[in-house]
């Protein structure tokens, strides 16, 4: 194969920032063209740092359209009656205002998919839906960090990057389906979701989350950060397999069963973290990696990095992280982030009034 799964693909993107971004870039990297449509100032992600621009949006083509005016609605139709569907990252009212559903489009073409990616719904209000604020709405703020400590974030925008991957996955879906529609993805349903077992635990058992120290899991023992004698171990024991050839490494005798574990976890945490003190976590990941148990040093993302340099690629003059998707055969073509306005017809053009 030598073109992308996509390859035919026509993507319009109106949005922003990360989320819708970063879900048509996914698409992209897989071989389909996408069209983002910027505003006359330029998507306000560009403001940020053209690396950060360069993050969400390699391989795509601009154009300038003033979608608040005629002549730029009437060419943003042109586009539609060309395209598969419409990615818009933007808050309720403005989707509305300006003409971005499948209701307002389907004149140009009763085929095109056309996907809202919002803070809290399509039919909802616009209050603002920024990445942590949606984590602390919907609890995952509140299962992170220490328990004696505040609540905790994690390190990236783990909100918008989620619904970025599941806004692409309704797009797909309804594409494949043969139909023309409206596609509904929010920060808030895809936070929730990604909740699962937490908030089924809870639905059908009454069992309320809570935090433990380290990131322990709330069933598997021993399942979290643990510290060494020089850095930090991820030790994840999920099976009693698993446990059978830790502790024969680590030296510890007893707890051979998951439920006794569980039971005794302060017991068996207290001697696992003992146990542990004796080695780095560097030796430690050298010693389990090869029995199979689950076990990672904890790295920097410049340590990680370095370790995966397959995941380094380059788009014109950027390094970036490539496209986790592989596709046997298909090797993805990183182009440069387009110049604002690079792809207008014609060129240097804006769809505007006056």
């Amino acid at each position: 194969m030598t073109t992308g799964p996509l390859a035919g693909i026509r993507i319009l993107e109106v949005g922003h920032m990360l989320a819708g971004p970063y879900a048509t870039m996914m698409l992209a990297d897989l071989g389909a063209e996408v069209t983002k449509i910027e505003p006359p100032g330029g998507d306000i992600s560009r403001q940020v740092s053209d690396a950060y621009f360069a993050s969400l949006n390699r391989g795509k083509r601009s154009v300038r359209l003033d979608l608040t005016a005629e002549p730029g609605r009437n060419r943003l139709g042109e586009l539609v009656a060309g395209a598969h569907a419409l990615l818009v990252n933007l808050k309720p009212s403005a989707i509305h205002r300006l003409g971005l559903t499948y209701d307002a489009l389907r004149k140009w073409n009763e085929r095109i998919v056309c996907v809202a990616l919002t803070g809290f719904g399509l039919a909802a209000g616009d209050d603002p839906a920024f990445d942590y604020v949606v984590q602390a709405a919907t609890g995952v703020a509140s299962l992170t960090g220490d328990p004696a400590g505040p609540p905790t974030l994690p390190g990236y925008s783990s909100a918008d990057n989620s619904a970025g991957l599941t806004a692409a996955l309704g797009l797909l879906a309804q594409i494949v389906s043969g139909r023309g529609g409206q596609v509904e993805v929010s920060l808030r349903d895809v936070l929730l979701s990604q909740l699962n077992y937490r908030a089924s635990a809870y639905l059908n058992e009454g069992t309320e989350p809570r935090r433990l120290p380290f990131g322990a899991h709330s069933y598997y023992v021993p399942a979290q950060l643990f510290p060494t004698a020089e850095g930090y171990l991820a030790l994840f024991v999920t099976h009693d397999g698993f446990w059978k050839s830790f502790s024969a490494e680590a030296g510890i005798e007893g707890f051979p069963t998951m439920a006794e574990r569980a039971a005794r976890r302060e017991e068996v945490l207290a001697v696992v973290t003992r146990a542990l003190a004796t080695d780095t976590a560097a030796g430690w990941e050298s010693r389990l990696r090869p029995l199979g148990v689950p076990a990672a040093a904890v790295r920097t993302l410049p340590e990680a990095l370095e370790a995966t340099p397959e995941m380094v690629v380059r788009a014109g003059d950027f390094r970036l992280v490539a496209n986790p998707v592989r596709v046997a055969g298909y090797a993805p073509d990183y182009r440069r982030p387009p110049h604002l306005g690079e792809h207008d017809d014609p060129p240097g053009a804006l769809q505007r009034s006056g």
